[in-house]
């Protein structure tokens, strides 16, 4: 699926429709690898994500690594940042074998950053900017989407 957006809203509205589509399909557990430049939109497509299970703030997890946040339904997001994580042992001092094996949901900024460790039933969301540089275009692939 490809998605064109001009605002920060319109970003956050196809990461709502992405949480919409697992809601939909009944999933209460999954792992997003959010792809793009610095500034690009991820931390605004996750907050749309969320917002689709009633979490209202949502903050990047650039110094905390990951935010855990709960919703309705019990619903679970792990927010990761893999920006600053170099290889495997940075990335397992997280805890994140732990966070991949429990229901919930998975959100992983940078993650071409740790490409081998994702899980391979992943949905990939690249987000780029468009030609006039306003414009974002987001990318979901994997997961049959």
């Amino acid at each position: 699926m490809v998605y064109y957006t001009k605002s920060v809203s319109e970003t956050e509205a196809v990461g709502r429709e992405l949480a919409n589509e697992f809601l939909r399909r009944g999933a209460r557990r999954g792992f997003i690898a959010m792809r793009g430049e610095m500034g690009v939109g991820k931390t605004a497509f996750v907050r749309g994500f969320a917002g689709a299970f009633g979490i209202l703030r949502v903050k990047s997890p650039t110094y905390t690594i990951v935010n855990e946040y709960t919703g309705d339904g019990g619903v679970h997001i792990y927010h990761f940042d893999m920006y600053r994580i170099s290889d495997g042992d940075d990335l397992y001092s997280t805890g994140y074998e732990d966070y991949i094996s429990r229901d919930g949901f998975c959100i992983a900024e940078w993650s071409e950053n740790v490409t081998e460790y994702l899980p391979s039933d992943r949905v990939v969301v690249t987000i780029s900017r468009t030609d006039d540089g306003d414009g974002r275009k987001i990318e979901i692939t994997g997961g049959d989407f």
